[in-house]
């Protein structure tokens, strides 16, 4: 069986080499690794082409950059146009050391016909472990200067983690690094591309619980994300897109209701007044 690997690519071109040679040590599947560019900078698109060259890779480039799901869509049109029965994403910074990785992944899913999206033990460089992860709550996300004060004090993420240590179906997966089934996304039409950055774990996570059928954690199967999280960019159109993604997830991807919709809609718009007065 052939596995298709998509890697998003913005500026991270270094990164996608390095995580193409772990995919190439990997025994047991066939991979057919695809890199989309969402429209890096010139230096950094020569290493893709001469990757291309080298035949360690399909490249697609993009002339705009469409954000994480669309960009991932268009490697998921390209494995759907090829037939592939499940599909790999991958951000740029992943390794993976265990050789049997994906074929260790690809079996559980044929053995389980109700695993629509599977993701693994995903440890960060300071040792944490990413997945699996449980839905932000409706309280969590009104009292978000709760929020804002704990990480201000730990300066660590605030995802709420779940169990690592024993396989089992759950509620969200990394977007980092996760398998999806190729039937599965055609059925919903690909991804959601009304959202350019965040949120899109918990609403892949609400598609997935919409048609029926289960996201899968597998403690056995491990990678490494080698993320250092990024402080370049603006400050505010980092949070005004967080925020807008929010209101979109939470008024067509969740089970708030109407009321709580209201509520969070008039609590993000207090959050991007309170960050733009900070800056």
């Amino acid at each position: 069986m052939t596995i298709p690997i998509i890697i998003l690519n913005y500026n991270s071109a270094v990164d996608c080499r390095k995580c193409v040679d772990f995919i190439k040590k990997q025994k047991g599947v066939k991979t057919d690794v695809v890199i989309v560019d969402n429209c890096s900078h010139e230096n950094d698109l020569t290493i893709l082409k001469t990757m291309n060259a080298e035949k360690l890779c399909t490249l697609i480039e993009n002339k705009k950059n469409h954000g994480y799901n669309a960009g991932n869509n268009i490697g998921l049109h390209y494995a759907a146009k090829k037939g592939y029965k499940y599909a790999l994403i991958a951000n740029p910074d992943m390794e993976f050391p265990e050789p049997n990785y994906i074929k260790r992944v690809i079996s559980t899913m044929e053995a389980d016909t109700n695993i629509a999206v599977c993701g693994t033990d995903i440890i960060d460089a300071e040792g944490r472990h990413q997945n699996p992860l449980d839905y932000v709550s409706f309280w969590s996300e009104l009292l978000w200067p709760i929020d804002m004060i704990r990480y201000k004090l730990s300066r660590k993420s605030l995802a709420t983690t779940l169990d690592y240590t024993n396989s089992c179906y759950c509620p969200i997966v990394s977007g980092c690094c996760l398998f999806v089934r190729m039937s599965f996304i055609k059925q919903i039409g690909f991804f959601d591309e009304n959202v350019f950055l965040y949120c899109e774990e918990p609403i892949l996570a609400h598609q997935v619980k919409t048609v029926g059928m289960k996201i899968y954690y597998m403690a056995e199967a491990k990678a490494v994300h080698r993320h250092i999280k990024s402080q370049k960019g603006n400050p505010y159109r980092r949070m005004v897109l967080l925020c807008d993604s929010r209101n979109y997830k939470n008024k067509y991807h969740s089970d708030f209701n109407r009321l709580q919709v209201t509520l969070l809609l008039i609590s993000n718009r207090l959050r991007k007044w309170f960050i733009k007065l900070k800056l």
